[in-house]
């Protein structure tokens, strides 16, 4: 048996790019987590990157779409699988090139910054915890990271929607429609933290249910309030990217895709309008759902269970 067969086409092609391309280990290993995406895409579809036709690859950019993947990346991912489709071509393994039909995506407006999850902490640290409302802001960071919250889902958000034995919150999302989103031990501990602070709080009738409070009002806060409390800990950190309430959704997103977690699971958990609460309900398995956050989701691999530092 030649070498040719003994290796795999992803196997040459990596040894294609050692020494013929001469690409730095970064480089290297950018151009092949890129190509293990489409690889783990098309497995879910049941399908081979050999046999992979340009509706595939579409497919794939569509999904990275989905989640909040900026055109950007998206491009710099298609320049990766032209390469790796022209290895496949070149060395005889296909005759025709899928990705020759793939336009590049338009840069088109620009989607929110990435937080590290080290901002994100020193946010958290950040916080002033002999204040009233301390203890509720780090809850607010949490869960807007941990679950992929929109603000208002945030500022909505009922104690009737939080299933703490069975770690899913219930989010009321867009078009009234439900999703049901697994909540980490971390973001427990912190919403846990904050009801001896809460219990102070004169709430006003009717609003008995609503989770985040103004301690001053007695009300559900404002989205203006989210925005200005999320910029201010950005501000006194030294974070110099346009950091907004969204951006912890963006981060969400991004961090889940980058450490494996499936593109449909990840499109169920941020509620896109294509996926209805009949969806939800019928079609995704929970026992699955709550594995992927426990697999993939850096709260999860880093252990942060104690709500404070």
């Amino acid at each position: 048996m030649c070498a040719k067969e003994r290796k795999t086409p992803i196997e040459r092609y990596r040894m294609y790019l050692q020494l013929e391309k001469s690409l730095s280990a970064n480089t290297l290993d950018a151009y092949m987590g890129d190509v293990a995406k489409l690889e783990k895409y098309l497995n879910e579809e049941q399908k081979e990157s050999l046999k992979a036709t340009a509706e595939d690859i579409q497919g794939f950019f569509v999904s990275l779409a989905d989640v909040g993947i900026h055109a950007r990346s998206r491009a710099r991912i298609l320049s990766s699988l032209r390469s790796y489709y022209s290895f496949l071509k070149l060395d005889d393994y296909i005759s025709a090139d899928p990705t020759e039909q793939i336009g590049s995506p338009k840069i088109g407006r620009h989607l929110p910054d990435v937080l590290t999850l080290d901002e994100i902490d020193s946010m958290m640290n950040a916080i002033d915890l002999s204040m009233v409302e301390g203890q509720r802001n780090r809850a607010i960071i949490e869960l807007m990271y941990s679950c992929g919250l929109r603000v208002s889902e945030l500022c909505g958000l009922r104690f009737s929607d939080i299933y703490i034995t069975e770690e899913f919150v219930r989010v009321q999302g867009k078009g009234g429609k439900q999703r049901l989103v697994p909540i980490s031990q971390r973001a427990i501990a912190e919403l846990q933290a904050y009801m001896a602070d809460r219990a102070t709080i004169n709430i006003r009738p009717g609003y008995e249910d609503f989770v985040f409070l103004s301690a001053r009002r007695g009300k559900p806060l404002s989205r203006i309030t989210v925005f200005h409390i999320i910029k201010e800990l950005a501000e006194a950190v030294g974070i110099e990217k346009n950091v907004s309430p969204h951006t912890f959704r963006h981060s969400f997103a991004t961090h889940l895709l980058e450490g494996g977690a499936n593109l449909r699971v990840i499109q169920s958990m941020l509620g896109h309008e294509s996926i209805s609460t009949t969806e939800i309900y019928t079609h995704i398995d929970r026992a699955r759902l709550r594995q992927e956050i426990i697999e993939h989701h850096p709260r999860n691999r880093k252990n942060h269970l104690k709500p404070t530092e």
